[in-house]
């Protein structure tokens, strides 16, 4: 089995870079290319009228998403790894797994959630792992919580 093309979800925060600089290294490694995913959740808006407010919000998420696959690129680049980056809208997870049919594997982070605060807030990383057409890595953050 080939792990060439790898997809890398990202939401941005600093839980992911430990998942990040391994999917980098992994893509060295193997000769594999990139491509770094930001989901725009709109499940966060989709219920609330479209006025400024909601719309100032929506701004701030897609520059959010920019920013999150520009710091993929920016390690993927000085690695020498190829990248792409891909900023789409909707759940994040459903958006996940549509693409996963696309790639040899998924590598993602988490926060490693336990008992209540699992419960409460679910995994995406675990609905991908359940349910994804492709193998998926999950890194957990560090206790730096990068």
């Amino acid at each position: 089995m080939e792990f060439s093309n790898i997809l890398v979800p990202t939401d941005g925060s600093e839980y992911t870079k430990s998942a990040i600089r391994a999917a980098v290294d992994f893509a060295k490694t193997v000769g594999g290319k990139i491509t770094a995913l930001y989901v725009l959740d709109q499940t966060m808006i989709s219920n609330m009228p479209m006025d400024a407010a909601v719309r100032n919000v929506y701004d701030a998420l897609a520059v959010e998403g920019k920013e999150a696959v520009g710091i993929v690129k920016e390690l993927a680049d000085a690695a020498g790894v190829p990248v792409e980056v891909s900023v789409k809208e909707g759940s994040p997870v459903k958006v996940i797994l549509e693409e996963s049919s696309k790639y040899d594997v998924i590598i993602m982070g988490t926060l490693g959630r336990t008992g209540m605060s699992k419960l409460l807030m679910g995994s995406v990383a675990e609905r991908v792992v359940r349910a994804s057409s492709c193998p998926v890595l999950v890194v957990r953050a560090n206790e730096a919580g990068n």
